[in-house]
């Protein structure tokens, strides 16, 4: 934490001196029994929040961390524990393993578009292992954020033509890849018969509320249901019946307008200019001319890696945003309820609740089951509760009179339905992690740093601090089973620097440092996962220093006890996050090594900052398998 934030700090507390006593009442509460085994890890009664003292009568159980924390390092390298190896998979560029298209990675990034669709594409982010022989053989699906221009073609943004655009198409999306455990290490299977890539012009369908709709309609497609491609998949979620959610982030700055933009445009983001040039050579994106395309991207996909034949679907009941990610619960009658965060300054966090309950008998059997439900928006009260405002056409002031005709406007305007609600804006909802069992709902709050100053909204309960440079995160339990109307919320942990907290500061870190909250996972046996993404202009001047380069952290629930477990290269994000079933394989995703404080890396110098995972001209996204050398359970 920098020695300027530790004075903005103390301000804080002068101007919301009961801030940390908010989240006593949660720290009381009394967490309920088990719902079920079928999505969480195993995790026992909890005694309160980070570095709480155990309730009277709390049984004392065994610490889940049983790993020695690694250092913070400002080296070009990833770092594990004592008695842990890493290996890298899977980079930018590598054939994925579809037959008879294998092209290999050209470090001077002279692939080309037709070459880059058959490639593992940029920037990992999210990912999931679906077994096809347990912990021996599966399918790695992860998701590709974003590019970097400056990496992807050798001359950066010079010189725009189709082939470029459809290059910077195909490092976006997601990737299918198979991979198999031999003699202790991994490796891709290709060809094989799952291996798919989807990207910003694969074909795929809107369903829902939203189909069909007059605003998702287009001269391309004038039924308004079918769409092409995905755009900047960030986080992801996977469902009881074994296919995988993604999520579409920061999908406005791809559109090009040649005015101001309309009041509904300007609620998304959408700005007179572009951020890229791809409306030269497809003409969906230039929003002047196509205004409704940018309707048809914000939404959760849902795609099936068993099949690579089948058509990703757009699930509009769950609400347009700049999605993070879904992260799916059961209720006890087998409904799915989906939350999903928004990252962005200042907007919400969602919950979906099915109508309908899981059907046995897998994707097929569930092909509609996330159209029909009911989407709300929360409301974080300063009292410790907060409730789940119905995103429901005709109910309080979501009327026509206000711009709601049907509930498929409404899903389409998630923000301006939100807004009026008055749900809590919130510092950018991003990733969602839960445990089944225990029925503990974590999501972070990246950092904010508006909040406060002029024109912006001040800090609240759920939010506490002006200009939020380290982030924090909040955990709620329903009251009740998931699909509540109400719950218990508290602070689980406020990210920074524990030296520069005063000594009775409740929430601060407990144990290692760490900032920029990101990436959360709980895994099998209740530990919390957390990746952190401080940003590059954040680590290059200096804000961070005493924290190094960004971290995947392992928090206990019980004790709030935080450790770091791996440390990653220069200007790299930790994100990603998903085991193999016998928990003896941690795979996490190493996303842009090597960025600059600028948006587009120097074509003429790529290392600059950093060369990992090495062997190349020019650093690359990877994925890290994580193993023990006793081949015994991650993290334990």
């Amino acid at each position: 934490m920098p020695k300027d934030f530790d004075s903005m700090e103390d301000s804080n507390r002068s101007s919301n001196p009961s801030i940390h006593d908010l989240s006593a009442p949660a720290r009381r509460m009394v967490l309920r029994g088990s719902l079920g085994a079928t999505l969480g890890g195993l995790l026992g009664p909890l005694a309160g929040c980070a570095g709480g003292a155990p309730s009277a009568g709390a049984t004392a159980a065994p610490p889940l961390l049983g790993f020695k924390s690694v250092p913070a390092s400002r080296e070009d390298a990833v770092s594990v524990p004592e008695g842990y190896t890493a290996q890298t998979l899977l980079p930018w560029g590598e054939p994925v393993g579809i037959a008879g298209q294998m092209p290999a990675f050209r470090a001077d990034a002279s692939n080309s578009g037709a070459e880059q669709e058959a490639q593992m594409g940029m920037h990992h982010d999210g990912l999931h292992y679906f077994p096809l022989d347990g912990s021996q053989r599966g399918l790695l699906v992860m998701n590709h954020e974003y590019v970097d221009y400056g990496l992807l073609f050798s001359d950066g943004v010079k010189g725009w033509d189709v082939d470029k655009v459809r290059k910077a198409q195909a490092a976006h999306g997601v990737s299918v890849s198979e991979i198999e455990l031999r003699q202790g290490q991994w490796h891709p299977v290709r060809p094989s018969r799952h291996a798919r890539r989807i990207t910003a012009a694969t074909p795929m369908v809107v369903q829902g509320p939203a189909a069909g709709h007059a605003l998702m309609k287009t001269a391309a497609d004038p039924a308004g249901r079918r769409v092409l491609g995905t755009l900047n998949n960030c986080a992801s979620g996977i469902t009881p019946w074994g296919t995988y959610l993604t999520g579409e982030e920061n999908w406005a700055n791809y559109f090009a307008l040649s005015q101001a933009p309309d009041a509904h445009q300007a609620r998304w983001g959408l700005k007179k200019g572009a951020g890229a040039r791809w409306h030269d050579h497809d003409e969906r994106f230039d929003a002047t001319r196509h205004p409704n395309e940018p309707n048809r991207f914000g939404w959760i996909v849902e795609i099936d890696p068993f099949d690579p034949e089948s058509v990703p679907v757009k699930r509009s009941a769950m609400g347009r945003a700049a999605h993070e990610g879904a992260t799916v619960a059961l209720t006890r009658d087998q409904r799915a309820v989906v939350y999903s965060g928004e990252d962005a300054r200042f907007e919400y966090l969602y919950k979906f609740v099915s109508r309908d309950a899981v059907k046995p008998g897998g994707a097929k059997a569930n092909a509609t089951l996330l159209d029909h439900g009911t989407l709300y928006v929360a409301r974080f009260d300063a009292d410790g509760r907060g409730r789940w405002l119905p995103l429901v056409q005709g109910q309080g002031p979501l009327t026509a009179a206000n711009g709601f005709a049907d509930q498929g406007e409404v899903v389409i305007k998630t923000r301006q339905a939100s807004d009026l609600l008055g749900a809590t804006k919130m510092d950018r909802p991003e990733w969602v992690a839960l445990d089944q069992r225990s029925g503990e709902v974590y999501c972070s709050l990246t950092n904010n740093r508006d909040r406060g100053g002029e024109g912006f909204p001040a800090p609240d309960a759920a939010n506490p601090r002006a200009n939020n440079t380290m982030g924090h995160v909040i955990r709620w339990r329903e009251d009740g089973d998931f699909d509540a109307a109400s719950f218990t919320w508290q602070h689980f942990v406020l990210a920074g620097d524990p030296a520069n907290e005063r000594p009775d500061a409740r929430g601060a870190v407990k144990g290692d440092a760490f900032a920029c909250p990101d990436g959360l996972w709980v895994d099998a046996r209740g530990l919390l996962w957390i990746g952190t993404d401080m940003s590059p202009t954040q680590m290059h001047r200096g804000d961070a220093l005493r924290l190094g380069n960004n971290a995947l952290l392992a928090a206990d629930p019980r004790s709030g006890e935080v450790r770091r477990f791996l440390t990653g290269p220069v200007g790299c994000e930790l994100t990603g996050g998903t085991a193999t079933p016998d928990g003896r394989t941690m795979f996490v995703n190493i996303q842009h090594p090597g960025e600059t404080p600028g948006e587009i890396s120097d074509p003429a110098n790529p290392t600059r900052f950093s060369s990992w995972p090495g062997g190349g001209t020019r650093p690359r996204s990877a994925t890290v398998a994580i193993r023990r050398r006793d081949g015994g359970i991650v993290g334990t």
